[in-house]
């Protein structure tokens, strides 16, 4: 069962036990309902994980880049130096 038919199917309990007045169905009804906002919560726990790695992989590839720059701009400068004093 995907994700979208197991929501349905969870909406469609907690519409079910929500009509029903009866003592014994309250419980079942509370139970739904935390369920389903335990899993919207992690649901956003996982969205604002994966922006938070691409983030990092964006400052990995920018830290990846910068270090080249600074390696050729260190062999151009070290050539200038060599050049300059011979």
């Amino acid at each position: 069962m995907d994700e979208i038919n197991l929501e349905n199917k969870l909406k469609e309990l907690v519409e079910e036990f929500e009509e029903k007045t009866d003592p014994q169905q309250e419980k079942p009804a509370i139970l739904a309902k935390k369920v389903r906002h335990t899993k919207e919560k992690r649901r956003r726990s996982v969205n604002s994980l994966d922006e938070s790695l691409d983030y990092l992989r964006i400052c990995i590839k920018y830290q990846n880049f910068d270090l080249e720059a600074t390696r050729r701009e260190n062999e151009f400068l070290r050539k200038f130096l060599e050049e300059s004093n011979d």
